[in-house]
């Protein structure tokens, strides 16, 4: 063997050892124009799909942060809300409302008004029992990853409204950024919070690798876009859909792409 194959052996070799293995899920189905998706498997490390790593408005995402500020304090409570479409001045991106929630019928139907009205409640224990500094900061930390330099000016509590639920610019994030949050050891308690409120009782004691879906949308100036993620408990996966896409949509592309099987 010359020494060039020798050289170019043991460059191979070096080549094929430094990389990365293969994705431990690919997508089953080719992801459509301007669809981007990030996934992460059992070997814990992060694959991206698509312009992945590009920020867009968190929308509906966002109450997956409420979840984990707020979802032991409300689950414990028993939160209910009755939506019938509005609230003051504020409308329900369903006209005739959800009607009567609970927390994890409001986050698989992707309730705004039930949300808004238990950050708000939230919002004044916090004021009653921290005071309005530490109030701003608790809000702050929870929301810091998807706030970027948005955080409303001042020193004390913003006034929470839709911004902090659901639609608008002021929280943003990338199916990247949003799988490495989830992904983050801190995430652990929430991702088990989210499976027992969407799972039923068999599915949770007893399925293991039950698939949970969440879809939702928010407004851009190209047209509303989607969200969907999900998890089996191995594969976690985030799917933005680009503009002109809705919420029934992003959950039957996420189930075609990774293969979900169909949710009962």
């Amino acid at each position: 063997m010359s020494i060039i194959k020798v050289l170019l052996t043991v460059f191979l070799c070096a080549f094929l050892a430094a990389a990365p293995p293969p994705p431990a899920r690919t997508p089953v189905a080719p992801l459509l124009p301007g669809e981007a998706l990030a996934l992460s498997g059992p070997d814990g490390l992060v694959y991206l799909f698509g312009d992945a790593s590009a920020e867009r408005p968190m929308g509906s995402l966002a109450k997956l942060v409420w979840v984990k500020l707020e979802g032991s304090q409300w689950g414990a409570m028993n939160v209910q809300f009755n939506c019938t479409g509005a609230l003051k001045d504020y409308r329900c991106w369903q006209p005739k409302g959800h009607g009567r929630v609970d927390l994890g019928k409001a986050l698989l139907e992707d309730c705004d008004l039930a949300f808004l009205a238990w950050s708000k409640a939230s919002a004044q224990w916090w004021l009653r029992d921290y005071g309005q500094g530490a109030a701003r900061a608790r809000l702050e930390d929870a929301f810091g990853p998807f706030l970027g330099k948005r955080m409303p000016p001042g020193e004390d509590l913003p006034d929470l409204d839709m911004a902090w639920v659901g639609p608008g610019e002021l929280l943003r994030a990338s199916p990247e950024s949003l799988l490495r949050w989830l992904t983050d050891p801190a995430q652990d308690e929430t991702l088990r919070m989210i499976r027992r409120l969407l799972l039923s009782f068999n599915q949770y004691n007893y399925k293991q690798d039950a698939w949970w879906v969440l879809a939702g949308s928010c407004p851009e100036p190209g047209g509303a876009s989607a969200w969907a993620l999900g998890t089996n408990g191995q594969i976690l996966a985030v799917l933005h859909l680009p503009p002109g896409k809705g919420r029934a949509e992003a959950r039957a592309r996420f189930m075609a792409v990774l293969m979900v099987p169909p949710l009962k």
